[in-house]
Order: C-alpha cells, then structure tokens, then sequence
C-alpha cells in the first residue's frame, strides 16, 4: 500500500469517528427502542444510502424482526404500529420524500437519518438522527480535507452506526450470532 492510500484510510477513519462522537446517543437508543417496538420495519434510501439501509435490513432479518424495504415487490402494506427507517444524507431526495409523506398519511412512525436536520423529510419525521457533516457534496473545504468525495462522509458514517446499532440490538433482545447464522440466506 503506498503512503497516500494509507493517509486516505487514516484520515476516512479519523473522520468517521469525529462525526459519529457528535451523534447524539440517546437518539440512537431510541431508534433502537422504536425498532423492537415496532410491529414491522419498513426502510427507504435512495443510492448508496438505499444500499446501506439494505444492509441493515438483512441484519434485522437475522435478529428475527419483521423488515422490508420499501419499493420491493413483495414489501406489504404499512400502518399503524409500523415504523419506516429513512436514510437520507440531503434530506430531500425526491423519491425518498415521497415515501415519507405516504407513511406520514398512513401514520406510521418515521425515523431519519440524515446529515441535514431542517429539511423535507425531517419535517415529516417523529424522529431525527443528524450525522453532522454539514453538506454532503464535495464543493464544502472539510470534505477535502478528509479526502472523501461526495456523500462518502455520511454513508461510511451511517453504515458504522448502523451496524453498531445491531450490536446493540443483539444484546438488548439476547438473539446470539448462532441464532442469526441459522437465519442467514441458504439458497445462495
């Protein structure tokens, strides 16, 4: 590995853990008090985001939950008792916004993630995460300095506190990694 590529990792890291410290936790434990509560968990993302949340969502599966992701063919109906996972580092992208006004209409719990607090979806949301990385284009000066283009800042962010949220969430209903292991796809 040359020494700019591993400069690169270091500061990605260095950066991750910035913006993580300056998550609030107890929005996060709530997010995991809502999750388990919940009847269904639904999750909506566009782009990389949308493939973080897919990640999780298998996590979900593995932990025994009931979870679909919004847009799938076979993602049923949600309502009452539901809650809808967004991630969405603008917190306007189009797509996404249309998902949240259609669970706000059926009056289902929403909870975002974003990096933009005052936007269209956290308006609608019951619940707001805010990863702050301030913009999520490369034009801002702090995203070159960390060297990660575009939204990269948000999404490695997300992906780390989600799946440190599973941690979390394994310990708090005492499903062990066997049990999720016997959940894990076979028909690969």
């Amino acid at each position: 590995m040359n020494e700019e590529t591993y400069q690169n990792i270091s500061g990605i890291l260095g950066n991750i853990s910035k913006l993580l410290s300056d998550v609030s936790r107890e929005e996060v434990n709530l997010l995991g008090e809502n999750i388990l509560s919940a009847n269904r968990v639904f999750l909506a993302g566009a782009g990389r985001s949308g493939l973080i949340l897919e990640t999780f969502a298998m996590r979900l599966m593995h932990l025994g939950l009931d979870v679909h992701t919004a847009g799938h063919s076979t993602t049923p109906a949600a309502g009452r008792g539901d809650l809808v996972l967004i991630a969405s580092g603008s917190g306007e992208t189009s797509t996404v916004s249309a998902i949240a006004r259609q669970a706000n209409d059926q009056e289902v719990k929403i909870c975002l993630i974003t990096s933009s607090s005052n936007s269209t979806i956290a308006a609608l949301a019951d619940e707001t995460i805010c990863i702050p990385v301030g913009s999520t284009h490369s034009d801002r000066e702090d995203s070159k300095k960390v060297l990660q283009p575009l939204g990269s800042p948000f999404e490695h962010s997300l992906f780390i506190l989600l799946e440190s949220l599973v941690t979390h969430l394994m310990q708090k209903t005492s499903v062990s990694e066997k049990e999720m292991a016997r959940r894990h796809a076979n028909l690969e």
